[in-house]
């Protein structure tokens, strides 16, 4: 839309130039002149737009596409047909120029059609990479969001239906801890982020079940921040239960005691 306009005023001005510098009615004859003129230019520009760039210049066939413009710019100019249309109109500089600036200005014309696109490429390219990393990341925490070991909540109701019989104040705390959890990965992970206040007492809910898996062969210590300093801070959901889980699943030894020290610390 933007070269349609630019060409759209090229081609008007000698119209314009031409009514104002004289009072008689106007010489189309004199404006279809100049019009012949500046046609070379506008067909290099639209070889070079639709061809000689997509295909070979934005496709890094640098050579060819040098070569091909170079051919194109002589042929266009070195048709006598195209030069020598009608009589000259001697106001109008662009189209008294020698056979040899006539060229240089095709090139250059068709330079700058290519820098633009070039730099809209670029631009292009460069929205293009933040958008796939964008999806990376929100594919990653889509990932995340799925992590919490299927095994965990399978054991945890096992407990806890095995706690009814003998504990049923604890087993009932059990099932409100288990909500919180689940409530937190069905609907706060929907967000794009979280607060930290919010995961720590998923973490908290969370740790408090696998104590219950692990009554007395592992030794859970949690050192949770200051809730009110954690509402400002912000983070993608369940990123910190991977660790969490990875200590768990990695750090307690079936043939000895073992234990878990979590510690999370929140700076302003």
């Amino acid at each position: 839309m933007g070269y349609a306009l630019v060409w759209l005023t090229i081609f008007l001005i000698p119209y314009i130039y031409t009514t104002r510098i004289s009072d008689s009615p106007i010489e189309f004859n004199d404006v279809l002149n100049i019009w012949g003129k500046i046609l070379p230019y506008y067909i290099i520009f639209l070889l070079n737009n639709y061809i000689l760039a997509p295909f070979l210049l934005l496709r890094q066939r640098y050579i060819w596409y040098i070569t091909t413009l170079i051919i194109l710019v002589v042929a266009v100019f070195g048709n006598a047909e195209l030069l020598e249309l009608s009589n000259h109109i001697g106001q109008i500089s662009l189209t008294e120029l020698q056979l040899y600036w006539k060229m240089l200005l095709g090139v250059v014309i068709a330079g700058i059609n290519s820098m633009i696109k070039l730099y809209y490429r670029a631009i292009y390219s460069s929205q293009r990479m933040a958008l796939l990393e964008k999806e990376a990341i929100e594919s990653q925490m889509e990932y995340l969001k799925h992590q919490i070991n299927p095994h965990f909540l399978m054991n945890t109701l096992n407990n806890i239906h095995a706690m009814i019989d003998f504990d049923s104040e604890m087993a009932k705390q059990s099932v409100v801890e288990l909500s919180h959890l689940l409530r937190h990965v069905l609907y706060d992970s929907s967000e794009k982020y979280t607060t930290l206040d919010k995961e720590v007492e998923f973490i908290d809910s969370y740790i408090k079940l696998m104590r219950i898996r692990f009554i007395d062969e592992v030794n859970i210590e949690f050192n949770k921040p200051d809730i009110v300093s954690c509402r400002k801070i912000k983070l993608p959901p369940l990123l910190i239960i991977v660790l969490v889980e990875n200590a768990f699943k990695h750090g307690i030894s079936y043939n000895e005691n073992s234990y878990i020290k979590i510690d999370i610390i929140a700076f302003d």
